[in-house]
């Protein structure tokens, strides 16, 4: 009998050690938790100016696409197209230029702007393709301000300009991303 008793002190101490266990890892991941919380609200106030890519691709509208296309690289997914005085007036993604090569679909009804836009010659310029009224983000918002225009939207980069229009620089999912490691470290 005392041996069932033994056993069964043994299994009631490992429960006991296991519920201590879990209690513990809650504790830690609670405070994690918390941790973490209190990092996401700084980052929401983390000014735009601060995250922002201020090494971007310029072009202008009348430059050619197959400039803007070789300009692009590998790494950049996006372009600011700014007229004369440095003032915002295009976006161009890597996106908008798939779009050119996207066929109408076979029972399309086709517009003359349609067709004018599926007509991708040498001498088609920057501002045949850009988005002429891109989303954009103030230099002064904050990042919590960026991330609710990029949920609402879908958008995953976007330029920063000021007031004026001037362009600043470009914000990217991306840039979030790394500071959010950062503070999350």
């Amino acid at each position: 009998m005392d041996t069932l008793n033994a056993g069964e002190k043994s299994h009631e101490a490992k429960a006991k050690k296991i519920r201590i266990i879990h209690s513990k890892r809650r504790l830690l991941q609670l405070q994690r938790k918390e941790e973490l919380s209190h990092n996401i609200r700084y980052v929401s106030k983390v000014p735009v100016r601060l995250v922002m890519d201020r090494d971007y691709l310029v072009v202008h509208p009348h430059d050619s696409l197959a400039t803007l296309i070789e300009s692009m690289g590998e790494e950049e997914s996006s372009a600011i197209v700014v007229d004369s005085e440095g003032k915002l007036v295009g976006f161009v993604t890597m996106k908008d230029i798939l779009h050119l090569f996207d066929v109408p679909r076979r029972h399309s009804i086709v517009g003359f702007g349609l067709l004018k836009r599926y007509s991708v010659t040498r001498a088609t310029r920057v501002e045949d393709i850009m988005v002429t009224k891109p989303v954009t983000v103030n230099i002064n918002d904050d990042l919590g301000h960026a991330i609710r225009i990029m949920l609402e939207t879908g958008k995953h980069h976007l330029p920063v300009v000021d007031d004026g229009g001037r362009a600043h620089g470009l914000l990217e999912v991306k840039d979030i991303i790394r500071l959010i490691r950062l503070v999350s470290l």
